[in-house]
């Protein structure tokens, strides 16, 4: 019997040295501890522990409980000398219940360790000070729940005595360390929420990847707003996953993947770091409407890249590097326009991803951020780095290229709906008619005086003559229905409110339905569509550009989902298009895409 008593009271003892390690671990608590003597001693099946004002410590050995329950213990008697509670009141025992629940409350918002069964009990909602509280008890009583609440039950948890412990110096402020403690907890959860860790002695460890987040954090405000919200990833493993060879950046989830396997020194972790911010502040993801993903991302790196350089943030590696001076001053559309004009000179090119792989990151799922209950996710990095502007060129902080500036300028302001440039290409091509007086029809407020003549305005005559377009409409099964509905309303209207009185309708998909001339308020009705076959869109071109009774200066909308051959147009036109869809060849009109 007294072998399996030994046996009982040695795990009972691990349990507290186990509880003891949790208190060390505790940034706020581990000071503390260190000052204090401690000892465990038979107390009675109820009793946890109890503290003295002198730093000395009693836990009771006989209690079983788990390592949780035994730092929360140990955290509340600690409490007590770091609050202050060492104050000699009329009433001793309330002083000590008043302490006792306004640690109980200080512990369940800390949510430190585990509440013992016998502490779970609620006591008062909001707790201002022992003091207010120790006054209310003294005028009001104790309530009947809260007699006996204590680490101790029924009895004084917090003894006030002379003792001293300290012969060769000064003994411990336990409220100084308590609030040493309470500082550190603070800065390990700033620091972790920054990417630092913390080992058992409250030093922190930071690779240099993380170093360099911090510096673009406190000394680089164009892109610090940004650094501080993407979390570092350097596990070589997850990026071996992914196939990534240097460094990515995931645009929807927030986080920028840095291969540690990849030797980089300081300053050229910075350039990468720095290169990966500007692909999401620049809305480099949503911009590349329907182009292929690889070679968008290769145009965008060469026009980041020669920015960095200018600009002399950090040293570009040798990996993935992508820089070309002739290349120099063009926005990243122009550079992607003269890269598909030669894709087999740039389909082997190496990202910081790798070869033929796209350091933008784009996941479509999950949808952790809900654009219609605040802003959305792009709209967020186009504000932090347009604020980031701001800093940067108020604190003097360093030379900036004005591409750049001028690109982070016009992502601030609101996005022209497509509706809205497809007016401005109406306003440029039909002006409106000018208005005349004419006597030889009267004005209708004639009869009211017909003694003086009054003239009636009328639109210039001829000037209708020649004011037409035509549109080519894709009639390919490939075409959505309600996205062609719309795009002819809104055709439809533009065309009545500019005063044009007919428009050429020409049906296409594998061959061309030239459907005549038609008033606009046609293409707003239930348009009978002829086709929804194949696309081959030039014989519909053609068919415009050899007609005989169309203007010569004409010019074309064609209305299409991209997915059409290589076309040749000799006349001034635009695109009608969906969003998200490309055309197989650069665009030399206008392009309007539809959401």
């Amino acid at each position: 019997m007294k072998k399996q008593r030994d046996v009982k009271e040695e795990k009972r003892l691990k349990q507290i040295e186990r509880g003891v390690d949790l208190i060390k671990q505790s940034p706020m608590f581990a000071q503390m501890w260190e000052e204090v003597w401690d000892h465990a001693e038979s107390m009675g099946p109820t009793s946890w522990a109890y503290i003295m004002s002198s730093g000395v410590m009693r836990v009771n050995k006989d209690k079983d409980a788990t390592p949780e329950e035994w730092a929360y213990v140990i955290a509340h008697c600690l409490l007590h000398l770091g609050l202050g509670h060492e104050k000699k009141k009329k009433h001793p025992e309330l002083w000590n219940i008043a302490c006792d629940c306004y640690i109980a409350q200080f512990l369940q918002e800390l949510k430190f360790g585990k509440v013992p069964r016998e502490f779970n009990i609620p006591v008062y909602e909001s707790i201002s000070s022992e003091e207010v509280l120790y006054e209310r008890f003294v005028q009001e009583g104790v309530p009947d729940h809260l007699k006996g609440f204590s680490t101790m039950p029924g009895e004084i948890d917090f003894i006030l005595t002379e003792e001293k412990l300290y012969y060769y110096h000064q003994p411990p402020k336990f409220d100084e360390l308590f609030a040493t403690g309470l500082a550190h907890a603070v800065q390990h959860v700033v620091r972790s929420a920054g990417g630092y860790e913390y080992d058992l002695g409250l030093q922190k460890k930071r690779t240099l990847a993380k170093e360099v987040k911090d510096w673009f954090i406190s000394s680089y405000p164009l892109l610090g707003a940004l650094a501080s919200d993407f979390e570092l990833v350097e596990d070589p493993i997850i990026c071996r996953r992914l196939d990534i060879s240097v460094a990515a950046v995931a645009v929807d989830t927030k986080e920028i993947y840095i291969n540690s396997a990849v030797p980089l020194t300081k300053e050229e972790l910075k350039f990468v770091m720095a290169h990966e911010f500007l692909h999401v502040g620049l809305s480099h993801a949503p911009r590349r409407q329907g182009r292929d993903p690889y070679y968008w991302n290769v145009a965008c790196d060469y026009v980041i890249n020669s920015w960095l350089i200018e600009m002399q943030i950090g040293d570009m590696p040798q990996i993935g590097g992508l820089y070309d001076p002739e290349l120099k001053g063009l926005s990243a559309e122009e550079v992607y326009d003269q890269i598909v004009t030669d894709l087999r000179r740039y389909r082997k090119l190496m990202t910081l991803r790798g070869q033929g792989g796209c350091d933008m990151i784009e996941s479509k799922s999950p949808d952790f951020w809900d654009g219609k209950v605040g802003t959305d996710l792009d709209d967020f990095y186009r504000r932090a780095l347009s604020q980031g502007l701001v800093y940067h060129q108020a604190q003097e902080r360093g030379y900036l290229p004005q591409g750049l500036i001028e690109e982070i300028r016009a992502l601030s302001q609101p996005v022209i709906p497509w509706d809205v440039e497809l007016a401005r290409w109406f306003d440029h091509h039909f002006q409106p008619i000018e208005k005349v007086r004419t006597y030889s029809r009267p004005s209708r407020r004639q009869a009211s005086t017909p003694t003086i003549a009054r003239p009636r305005y009328v639109y210039q005559a001829g000037d209708e003559d020649g004011r037409t377009f035509a549109v080519i409409i894709d009639t390919s099964g490939s075409m959505d229905r309600e996205l062609l509905g719309k795009a002819l309303g809104t055709i439809a209207s533009y065309s009545i409110a500019r005063d044009v009185p007919y428009v050429r309708v020409v049906f296409c998909d594998a061959h061309a339905y030239d459907a005549g001339y038609m008033p606009p308020e046609a293409l707003a009705d239930r348009l009978k569509v002829k086709g929804r076959g194949g696309t081959v869109l030039q014989p519909a071109v053609t068919l415009i550009e050899q007609a005989t009774d169309f203007p010569k200066n004409g010019p074309i909308l064609l209305v299409t989902d991209g997915e059409c051959d290589r076309l040749s147009i000799r006349r001034d036109h635009a695109f009608v298009m969906p969003q998200g869809a490309r055309l197989p060849f650069i665009p030399k009109g206008e392009v309007f895409r539809m959401k």
